[in-house]
């Protein structure tokens, strides 16, 4: 068996490099085929495809099994012996679904009597100052904006008490909502063109 050497530096010597380059190439010459070897291994192998097609022989050139079923078997279905047979009972009548009468339509050009949900309101009773329009329905909820004295506004919601007073939730033309207190509103028609 060779040993390893450690080749030369060919910067140091490069006649040593040479030569030892050469001495490679005649030990490369030298050794022998190992036939022993390769002999083993041809014979393995072919061992090994004998045993492969005597295995997949069994397998493929064997007789099938004999089945075990002579004919087909019928099998039928009886219902159970009963009593005579009796007529079913006839659906029951349906019964009609009455039909939704939408509400009437309020008509928004007359003011009603009173405050009311869904009709228009108008400020008043500020002396020309206007009323807050808050984000809830108490003084301490914050002032969203001011809205003139006879400003028409449609109520939404309400009525509700908070801080002393009734409120009203109410949305103004530019579609701000906000609450009112009930003491500055009075009922109205709704504006023109509404």
């Amino acid at each position: 068996m060779a040993r390893y050497q450690r080749p030369p530096d060919p910067r140091e010597s490069p006649q040593e490099f040479v030569e030892y380059q050469s001495r490679g190439k005649a030990d490369d010459e030298r050794q022998p085929i190992p036939w022993k070897w390769l002999g083993l291994g041809i014979l393995v192998t072919l061992l090994g495809l004998v045993v492969a097609a005597l295995i997949l022989g069994a397998f493929l050139f064997r007789e099938p099994l004999p089945l075990a079923v002579e004919g087909p078997e019928i099998i039928r279905l009886t219902a159970p012996a009963g009593g005579p047979a009796t007529a079913t009972d006839p659906l029951p009548t349906p019964t009609n679904v009455p039909t939704l009468t939408p509400p009437p339509t309020p008509d928004l050009s007359i003011a009603p009597e009173a405050i009311t949900v869904g009709y228009y309101a108008a400020v008043a009773n500020t002396d020309n100052v206007g009323v807050s329009l808050r984000g809830g329905p108490s003084t301490d909820n914050i002032r969203l904006l001011l809205v003139d004295e006879g400003t028409p506004i449609l109520v939404i919601g309400g009525p509700e008490e908070g801080s002393g007073l009734i409120w009203w939730q109410v949305r103004v033309e530019d579609g701000t909502e906000g609450w009112v207190a009930g003491d500055f509103l009075v009922p109205a028609s709704a504006p023109a063109g509404e």
